[in-house]
């Protein structure tokens, strides 16, 4: 294990007494029996800590984001493909049992056609000095979205401000559109009283509620929504009809997300195949981080993506 700060290294030490420990990173990366390594460190230093792994032959698991900009992404994207490499990025709640399930209700269109998907996330603090709560905090949203709706994003706005002097912003709200009017909306906020963590996903036949923070009924599924009954002959007789039936709470595997995490960044290394947060995935969740904070830059301008927005997850 390397960190700069020997505190942290003697800590560690008392913990895992057979652990090896090194203040300087080459000493890890020059180890011929380290085969891959775990980087978490600030945001600013991801490039450059693993390109240098990958150089050194290394498999990489990347703290999310998987790099400041997607320039860098897509180099490391390069670098493993060239060396043969693993590039993994921790979307740690990609790998939480309840994501797994909505992936699932999701794909198996048990929800219908999805109308939204409207998150909160904040806190009072932990104020970052690299990079604003964005890159922070809705990265988090971003990396779920990504993995559980049916379609690539086409444009982004957003806007935010700092209440710190010199500082990132601390305070964020994003919107998000796709095709079919599929539309994303997240509030994240380092200046928050309380912690929330909550998701709603609405669906034409049914409707989530995922809130991280309960112990036990992390999902509640509520089979609720409208029908809507148009007479041709005129819009202004077009009905709209109430639907609320029952809720439920699914069982969810309840093993913890980072050991779920690290035992497949294991098995992809042993067996060569291809991470369930990979490369591409950090890449597509670093693009629309850069796109929402350039529109934050402009006070909400619509900024719109480069890639095939309306493209099919693969």
């Amino acid at each position: 294990m390397c960190d700069r700060q020997d505190d942290r290294l003697t800590s560690a030490a008392a913990r895992y007494p057979v652990v090896a420990t090194t203040t300087h990173v080459r000493q890890l990366f020059e180890n011929p029996d380290v085969d891959a390594v775990a980087i978490a460190t600030p945001v600013s230093t991801h490039f450059d800590l693993a390109l240098r792994a990958l150089q050194a032959g290394k498999h990489v698991l990347v703290e999310k984001p998987l790099a400041a900009s997607s320039a860098d992404a897509l180099r490391l994207i390069e670098e493993a493909e060239r060396r043969g490499r693993v590039l993994m990025v921790d979307h740690t709640f990609v790998y939480t049992g309840a994501v797994q399930k909505i992936a699932s209700l999701v794909s198996s269109g048990e929800l219908g056609d999805i109308y939204y998907y409207d998150s909160v996330r904040v806190n009072l603090g932990l104020f970052q000095h690299d990079v604003n709560v964005i890159w922070d905090l809705a990265v988090h949203d971003l990396s779920i979205m990504d993995h559980v709706l049916p379609s690539r994003p086409r444009a982004v706005s957003a806007t935010g401000v700092s209440h710190v002097a010199g500082g990132h912003e601390n305070i964020a709200y994003l919107t998000v559109f796709f095709d079919n009017n599929l539309i994303a909306h997240m509030h994240v906020n380092w200046l928050a009283p309380v912690k929330i963590r909550r998701t709603l996903i609405g669906g034409s036949k049914r409707m989530i509620v995922y809130d991280d923070l309960e112990p036990s009924e992390k999902i509640k599924i509520y089979d609720s929504g409208i029908t809507v009954n148009s007479r041709p002959e005129s819009v202004y007789q077009m009905l709209v009809g109430y639907r609320a039936g029952d809720m439920w709470a699914p069982r969810l595997d309840a093993t913890e997300a980072l050991k779920t995490e690290v035992a497949h960044f294991v098995d992809c290394v042993e067996r060569g195949t291809k991470p369930r947060t990979d490369a591409a995935s950090g890449l597509r969740v670093v693009r629309l981080v850069e796109a929402a904070s350039a529109s934050m830059a402009a006070r909400g301008r619509l900024i719109e993506l480069d890639a095939p927005a309306g493209a099919k997850r693969s």
